[in-house]
């Protein structure tokens, strides 16, 4: 079965599974579980910061950074594309009474620097409290370059407020610009980076910051009931995450130039080549019925989001014989 859906769904490898089976673990809520804390030590050293706590999920991570840097009544900036905007079920505003400030993304990705400047707001009763501006990289695929975060990081600073990463994908912004990650991380108060997409770890995210925000978000993350026991079974398929699989982007890359190639041979599907950077291709499918082409493909062993604006995403279990499958089974429904 090949999946084209996303890059969560990714396998762990076989080293992640020995190393699963054979971790060494404690109680994590007490702060016992020898691989959980090697894992956490190792991601903050490496990435630039003073601390780090491994959660169950990005969408956690996020939660407990927001939640961490910000008081009920308070707001944070983020793009209208934002993932801890508009997937994450609203938790800031939900749990943690944080409102969101979403700006209109620009076609890079970027929030346009003067629009964050225009919303923050001022210190008046009748206004939420502005304390954190959170930035996506990479976001729908696209890369923010180094240039744009020392700039939005001087914003921030100049303007009193704290500055989050939302790295899901950062290791991929990171391959893209050729950079280790800690260049990325360097202009952030925290971050968030997930192990179980392109990584191909099963489970778990990092939120890494200094000291006091991680010893907030560890009470958070307690509160929400993420205190993992046993944890350090997750933690090793993660340190080989971080070990073993960035470099390994490289290939998914190149792979997604290969079918982004390849699709723009097919006249139902149109898209900007330049807007392919890493492991995505936004594409708007202009054939027969989008949810029937899925359907067909299904009984192939392919898997696509069913739709007529279809997003495919390569990672470690796509290979250049599962994109060539795709292309010769999307012609074949095409002449049906």
């Amino acid at each position: 079965m090949f999946d084209f859906r996303s890059d969560t769904v990714t396998q762990p490898t076989a080293a992640m599974r020995n190393a699963m089976a054979t971790a060494v673990v404690g109680d994590d809520v007490y702060g016992d579980d020898p691989t959980v804390n090697q894992l956490e030590s190792m991601a903050a050293e490496r990435y630039g910061f003073d601390a780090a706590i491994f959660c169950s999920s990005g969408t956690q991570a996020n939660l407990l950074a927001i939640m961490a840097h910000c008081q009920r009544g308070d707001e944070y900036i983020c793009g209208q594309n934002a993932h801890n905007y508009r997937w994450e079920g609203g938790g800031a505003a939900v749990l943690g009474s944080v409102q969101p400030q979403p700006i209109a993304n620009e076609a890079d990705g970027s929030i346009c620097l003067q629009a964050i400047r225009d919303n923050i707001k001022p210190d008046d009763a009748h206004h939420a409290r502005t304390k954190l501006l959170s930035l996506e990289n990479t976001i729908g695929g696209k890369v923010l370059s180094l240039e744009y975060l020392a700039q939005a990081q001087a914003l921030a600073f100049e303007h009193g407020l704290r500055i989050h990463l939302d790295g899901a994908r950062v290791f991929n912004a990171a391959v893209k610009l050729n950079v280790d990650a800690s260049e990325i991380t360097q202009y952030f108060d925290s971050a968030s980076i997930c192990l179980s997409k392109g990584l191909a770890a099963p489970v778990g995210s990092l939120l890494l910051g200094s000291d006091a925000l991680i010893r907030s978000a560890r009470r958070w993350r307690k509160m929400l009931g993420g205190g993992m026991r046993q944890a350090g079974i997750l933690a090793a398929a993660g340190i080989l995450a971080l070990d073993e699989q960035v470099e390994k982007l490289r290939i998914d890359h190149d792979n997604t130039q290969y079918l982004a190639q390849q699709l723009l041979t097919l006249p139902e599907f149109t898209f900007d080549l330049d807007s392919v950077q890493t492991n995505m291709i936004f594409t708007q499918y202009t054939g027969k019925d989008g949810k029937a082409l899925a359907a067909y493909l299904r009984t192939k062993d392919i898997i696509i989001s069913a739709s007529n604006a279809i997003r495919f995403v390569v990672h470690q279990d796509i290979t250049v014989d599962a994109i060539d499958l795709l292309i010769t089974e999307i012609k074949h429904f095409h002449t049906m």
